[in-house]
């Protein structure tokens, strides 16, 4: 499948869901996709293709729904997952990221024996919009002197910020649809 053609079937497959989770948000709902196997295979195709010649060793996914094209990324690109979840999710021995919120902060952890300084990483979530989590997913990369290879993600809200927090990080930057 071409990629006008996949982002088209994307864009189809979404359902948006009106003031979910508070009051003025639009959800973009990305469970119609997985109902799709054929789908799935070719958005993990288009998700993979910019990063297939990185040397990708390790790919970070984000809670909860980085973990469903990234674990499947991974295995397309001969990597190793990596699960980064909120604080207290996880057995212990972790390292911890704490980060700013649009009000407040939240603490993600990633088992510290994930990553090593040899690594070529990727983080990937389904949706990228301020960009706060994302960015703190990559200080778990500097903490191990690993080398980061981008950011890929399902889904870009474009009018939120998180492209342009990114690009700070990392010039590459990879997404299948923009709102």
């Amino acid at each position: 499948m071409n990629f006008a053609a996949l982002q088209k079937e994307v864009y189809q497959n979404i359902r948006e869901v009106p003031d979910f989770p508070i009051p003025g948000v639009l959800f973009k709902d990305i469970s119609p996709l997985l109902l799709k196997p054929s789908l799935v295979k070719d958005i993990v195709l288009g998700l993979c293709e910019p990063f297939r010649n990185y040397g990708i060793t390790k790919i970070i996914g984000i809670e909860s729904r980085g973990f469903i094209f990234g674990s499947l990324m991974a295995q397309e690109l001969n990597a190793g997952f990596v699960i980064v979840r909120k604080k207290g999710k996880l057995p212990p021995q972790n390292l911890e990221v704490s980060y700013d919120l649009e009000y407040g902060s939240a603490i993600i952890e990633m088992p510290e024996f994930a990553i090593h300084s040899d690594d070529v990483v990727l983080i990937h979530d389904d949706l990228l919009a301020t960009g706060g989590t994302a960015s703190a997913a990559a200080q778990f990369v500097q903490q191990k002197n690993a080398k980061l290879a981008g950011f890929s993600f399902l889904i870009n809200l474009k009018n939120l910020g998180g492209y342009e927090k990114l690009s700070k990080i990392s010039s590459k930057i990879e997404y299948l649809i923009e709102y």
